[in-house]
């Protein structure tokens, strides 16, 4: 045979260098594609977008933690408070711009008469950004 052939006479090694070929003609291909991609890249297409009016967003107002303990017990940030003193700082936040958002914490067996009275006393004073903040259920607890 010309080319070899399946002699195990002779001594034969493995070649030990990569065929290139294959390589740089992959490279030559990639070349012509983005030679012939990039002019069509540099072409923009005209576009008239419409002009915003509005302004930018105002930061949020800050949280309000509304909590009430098992012993029935008010917290206002953390600092506890009698149902008096609640309805005055509900006064004093519902006059503000833009209204801080109170988020209520109540534990599980607080009776619900207290935590509708807390909402009664708010909506009153006129909060109207109210959230209720819960647990995730730990799921078979």
């Amino acid at each position: 045979m010309a080319f070899g052939g399946f002699d195990q006479n002779k001594n034969t090694h493995p070649v030990s260098e990569i065929n290139m070929v294959p390589l740089i003609d992959v490279m030559l291909v990639l070349l012509i594609i983005f030679m012939i991609t990039a002019p069509l890249m540099t072409h923009t297409i005209k576009i008239d977008l419409p002009k915003t009016g509005g302004q930018a967003q105002p930061e949020p107002p800050d949280a309000i933690a509304l909590s009430i303990n098992l012993d029935q017990q008010l917290f206002w940030n953390g600092t506890p408070l009698s149902r008096q003193e609640l309805q005055q700082r509900l006064r004093q936040i519902s006059i503000q711009t833009p209204q801080p958002e109170v988020h209520v914490r109540a534990d599980q067996a607080v009776p619900y008469r207290l935590i509708a009275e807390t909402l009664s006393d708010a909506a009153q004073a006129g909060v109207t950004r109210i959230g209720f903040v819960a647990e995730p259920d730990q799921g078979g607890q």
